[in-house]
């Protein structure tokens, strides 16, 4: 039985409630009258109540204090004595001094107690005292555990996929503000010396402030480098007052505040350190720690990960600048102009190469070839081709046999890795002459023929052909030498311009023909503007589509101080001699 019952069991007539299973059973509507039963004698108050009626308010879980009219104070059972042992019988209840008893919830003693005042015959009332410390203890635990548990699902969510440092650190210091703290900074370990970091304070608008800053690695405040090792300092007056001198808690002073530090965990050592600080009247207790903790470890994993691809980043875009076509390096009388496309938009790389090398002599060898594939895979092997270039030209400068070297190293390189890859490039030479002009020796190993601009505006197909490079030991070379005059230029190409498939169906490739069409009469422009319009007349041929690798190399002839002469279609031309063979190099 509860108080409850007793209440409800209040007759109204100015008699004790008694309890709802001491009623007498109803009487049946149809049966005589039932004889009138003796009523209970009355009592002034329950002190003089029957000894079972005591015995069962004493087992009551509320206690109860009753009042008479005036106030008085007539009963107090033992549950209501031991929480309210101010309250006295034959005094005022008033007296006591009980402050929120009217309010219904009142903290009193360190307990939780609920009051009800229920109003009783006669201007009695009875105050029902219930002690709900257990059950508010653990509800308050209860909003306290989802509100962390609903925050770091946030804090998950939005460090759940970070590819910047930079931006993943603002992230971190954002979200621990104003959960976790007034102003939160992260640092980051230290690289190259240096020590970035950055903080997140509260502002008046919900968004908190974040701004970062850089530190040498000597200047990082003791505790912050004591977390960096691993640790978490427990000196915590010592630790504001660094946290302070070091500009990092803006509006709080060290009288004032406390902090945290806590490492975030990384690969093997801590990949930063967060310090969270907050006024001191919301100290840091266990569970708030903890929490600081559970956010920092996944901080320390989100940054992880940024720092991880940053890494990657670094060294793809590494390999990457050494992979991408070299400028070919400046010569005497030749101007050089260059264009290239990858295939693959995601990457700066392919399977087309162009570059030039110096002669001691004053010549430079130059080149422009394509290996077998895409991708990455086909740039690897176009860096190493290069590289044989690189050191071959150094013992021998003549095309032909130059490209049959390469052709060796080539055949011993892909043997020994397994692979059958293969490559088709124009070799050549070029020699300025003392009356101005260039002479051009070309070999040819399986590729496309260069063009040459006449200055009469004309397009000439050099006759070039030859064998793929990389593929048989003894290769057929092909070989040939054409000299230009001052503003005539030698284009070479890769097979991404001619095949580049578009047109009003999109399948029609571009074609040797409507390249020597969009060539005729571009006589006059400088090689590089000359090479981007190749690529430009291809793209647009393309239409966005996808395409091949797109390689250009365009040689021009300058004149006498390196000035190309103008109107060069009033110049005589002289006759054009072009010497093809085939050579066994």
């Amino acid at each position: 039985m509860t108080a409850a019952d007793v209440r409800d069991s209040d007759p109204g007539d100015g008699r004790i409630p008694t309890p709802s299973a001491a009623r007498a059973p109803a009487w049946p509507a149809d049966a005589p009258a039932r004889p009138a039963a003796p009523l209970p004698a009355l009592a002034p108050d329950l002190e003089h109540a029957t000894p079972d009626w005591s015995e069962v308010v004493e087992h009551f879980r509320e206690g109860l204090v009753v009042c008479d009219a005036q106030g008085v104070v007539r009963h107090v059972s033992p549950v209501a004595r031991r929480l309210l042992p101010e309250v006295v019988p034959g005094e005022l209840l008033a007296a006591a001094g009980i402050p929120g008893l009217t309010v219904g919830d009142l903290t009193h003693h360190g307990r939780r107690l609920r009051a009800r005042q229920v109003s009783l015959s006669a201007a009695r009332c009875c105050w029902y005292v219930e002690d709900v410390t257990e059950s508010v203890t653990r509800a308050d635990a209860l909003l306290a555990e989802r509100a962390r548990s609903a925050f770091l699902a946030v804090v998950g969510e939005k460090l759940g996929n970070p590819l910047h440092p930079d931006r993943a650190a603002a992230a971190v210091v954002r979200l621990a503000v104003p959960t976790l703290a007034e102003v939160a900074v992260l640092v980051l370990a230290p690289r190259a010396g240096r020590a970035r970091w950055w903080r997140g304070t509260r502002a008046d608008d919900d968004a908190p402030a974040v701004d970062s800053g850089v530190l040498p690695a000597v200047d990082l405040p003791a505790a912050i480098a004591e977390g960096l090792d691993g640790g978490e300092p427990h000196t915590l007056d010592w630790l504001v007052e660094q946290a302070v001198t070091a500009g990092w808690l803006p509006g709080l002073t060290a009288a004032d505040a406390c902090a945290r530090v806590v490492p975030l965990p990384g690969r093997d050592a801590p990949v930063g350190v967060l310090l969270v600080a907050r006024r001191a009247t919301r100290w840091y207790d266990e569970a708030d720690t903890e929490l600081v903790r559970a956010f920092a470890a996944r901080a320390g994993a989100a940054l992880t990960t940024a720092l991880l691809y940053r890494d990657q980043a670094e060294v793809a875009d590494t390999l990457q600048a050494s992979l991408v076509p070299v400028e070919p390096a400046e010569a005497a009388g030749v101007q050089w102009g260059t264009a290239y496309r990858p295939a693959q938009a995601g990457l700066r790389i392919g399977g087309d190469f162009y570059g030039s090398h110096r002669l001691p002599d004053g010549g430079s060898v130059f080149f422009l070839g394509d290996v077998s594939g895409k991708g990455v895979e086909a740039a690897v092997f176009t860096g190493q081709l290069r590289q044989c270039l690189q050191a071959l030209h150094r013992v021998e400068s003549h095309p032909g046999r130059l490209l049959k070297l390469l052709n060796d190293a080539l055949l011993e390189t892909t043997q020994a890795q397994g692979q059958g890859r293969f490559a088709t490039m124009v070799l050549g030479v070029v020699r300025p002459q003392r009356e101005g002009g260039l002479t051009l020796t070309m070999a040819g190993g399986g590729h496309l023929p260069p063009l040459v601009l006449r200055g009469s505006g004309e397009v000439e197909t050099v006759a070039l052909s030859g064998m793929l490079v990389g593929v048989v030991p003894d290769p057929r070379i092909g070989e040939v030498t054409v000299r230009l005059e001052p503003g005539e230029t030698c284009l070479l190409y890769s097979d991404g311009v001619t095949e580049a498939r578009g047109g009003r169906r999109g399948d029609e490739q571009f074609g040797g023909e409507r390249l020597v069409h969009a060539l005729t009469d571009c006589h006059r422009m400088p090689a590089p503007a000359l090479a981007e319009r190749v690529e430009q007349v291809t793209c647009d041929w393309l239409a966005h589509g996808d395409h091949d690798d797109i390689a250009v190399l365009a040689l021009r002839a300058t004149g006498p101080g390196g000035r190309t002469p103008r109107h060069l279609h009033a110049v005589p031309t002289p006759p054009h001699t072009t010497d093809a063979r085939e050579t066994r190099a």
